[in-house]
């Protein structure tokens, strides 16, 4: 088991304030222009773009101390959605991987607003550089990250892909890109989870008031239910759409046995807990008017909810 300690922190979506509140709630301080810990590392789960408003601050400081070695990050959806926003399509001449449609770049715009400017071109050029070198997942000594969805099959299709570090390549991330593509499906499931069609065709409406006709599932359950059970956040589905039979074998699955796993990406509401005595999601909507959540993990192979902090 490993000796060091690690705090991990949920998704942050430019919120730099919550970050330096949370870092000084964990006994963090600046040193030479970088948060650290005398005897601990953060782990970020990714997210750090879009939304909300202090995007290029709140890189400033992350850069920083995973530059500086205080602190360890993995990439979120959006940091490739960023990637594939700004890399020419090398198929398609005066196209880019993200198409920039008016509904990606809504999307992005807060970001975009931040780095306008010659005088930041290569700000963003070394942003875009560090949002490169984040690895897909992390696999420490008892310890997994991943933004959504710990998939060893994924995991494995992807691993002849990406580099030393668990990173992007310039061939993945075009793959990645492209729909109907094994990279395509594999990233999509580590960094966006998986997702379960409704019955019928049926559909609800997220957060922001998409309409959707799959919805994001719990897929570390082990056992049979319902798709009611199953649904990430619950309470999203009406009656008869809760009622569809899921069969465990229709889910990812994650044995008791595993190392605890760290997500991000849900967009939980409530009290922070653990999802499973090995898994726990950090992000409780910070970019929403929740809560940022970070988890003192010291080694223990079953999560506590009394390591969660809240600020």
């Amino acid at each position: 088991m490993s000796e060091q300690h690690y705090d991990l922190v949920g998704d942050l979506h430019g919120h730099a304030g919550k970050l330096v509140e949370i870092l000084k709630a964990m006994d963090y301080a600046l040193v030479d222009g970088c948060y650290r810990h005398p005897t601990r590392k953060l782990i970020f789960l990714g997210d750090f773009v879009d939304r909300g408003p202090q995007q290029r601050q709140l890189l400033q400081i992350v850069m920083s101390m995973v530059q500086q070695g205080a602190a360890l990050s993995v990439m979120g959806n959006h940091e490739f959605n960023a990637l594939a926003y700004h890399t020419e399509n090398p198929n398609k001449p005066g196209s880019w991987l993200r198409p920039r449609t008016n509904k990606n770049t809504f999307q992005h715009i807060a970001f975009l607003n931040e780095y306008l400017g010659t005088e930041l071109e290569q700000e963003l050029d070394d942003v875009l550089a560090f949002f490169r070198s984040l690895p897909l997942w992390i696999e420490l000594d008892g310890l997994r990250v991943v933004h959504a969805c710990w998939e060893p099959n994924m995991i494995r299709a992807l691993q002849p892909h990406v580099d030393s570090n668990n990173c992007l390549t310039d061939a993945l991330l075009i793959e990645a890109s492209t729909k109907d593509t094994p990279a395509y499906e594999a990233i999509e499931i580590l960094l966006k989870g998986v997702e379960h069609s409704l019955p019928d065709n049926g559909h609800f409406f997220d957060k922001d008031g998409v309409k959707r006709h799959e919805v994001r599932t719990q897929w570390w359950l082990n056992h049979d239910c319902t798709m009611g059970d199953v649904a990430f956040p619950p309470g999203v589905l009406n009656d008869e759409q809760a009622n569809k039979p899921i069969s465990a074998g229709e889910l990812v699955g994650y044995s008791a046995e595993e190392s605890p796993v760290f997500l991000g990406h849900y967009w939980l509401k409530g009290h922070p807990a653990k999802l499973a005595d090995n898994v726990a999601c950090l992000d409780y909507s910070v970019a929403k008017g929740g809560k940022l959540v970070a988890y003192r993990w010291n080694g223990e192979a079953q999560l506590n909810d009394a390591s969660f902090i809240v600020v």
